[in-house]
């Protein structure tokens, strides 16, 4: 006991615990390509959103549209601009959105998702204030399937007694 102890394993041994040394996690390294850009994909019901973000003004731009243009309704503008909100960076990302599938309340579903992607890929210190709003989670919600027997997913025919 007269060494010194200098770590995790040192201590272990003298305990007498055969266990596993510990990995502590490292800060995540921020992801972006030569442009600066970082690049994420969002999904939502039958929605693919491929989005790039990078520093600027606060542009957003979908499928080469500006965002007030392809979705024209106030609330799927709100949901684009939500993970900005969350994180505390509103006007300081553009963003350059393709989006194929769905209905558009599913692609600003997944345009938000992918937007709440590439921030934390982008900056990783906003993870936190991202995922505590649940933006980084995948909403698993789809339409359910037609069965047989049934006239929709879960309605049956109407029943007749005589």
């Amino acid at each position: 006991m007269a060494d010194q102890i200098n770590s995790l394993e040192d201590l272990n041994e003298v305990a007498g615990i055969d266990a596993a040394p510990v990995a502590i996690e490292e800060p995540r390294e921020p992801v972006r390509d030569d442009l600066g850009r970082s690049y994420a994909t969002g999904k939502r019901k039958d929605a693919v959103a491929r989005v790039w973000i990078k520093p600027g003004s606060g542009k957003v731009t979908v499928n080469g549209k500006d965002m007030d243009a392809y979705f024209a309704r106030p609330v799927l503008q709100m949901i684009l601009r939500q993970p900005f909100q969350v994180a505390g960076v509103e006007g300081e990302f553009d963003v350059m959105a393709t989006v194929k599938g769905g209905g558009l309340s599913g692609q600003a579903g997944a345009v938000k998702h992918g937007i709440s992607k590439a921030l934390q890929l982008y900056d990783p210190a906003l993870r936190g204030a991202l995922k505590a709003a649940g933006f980084l989670t995948r909403d698993s919600r789809v339409v359910e399937r037609k069965k047989f027997g049934k006239r929709k997913a879960r309605r049956s025919f109407q029943f007749s007694k005589r």
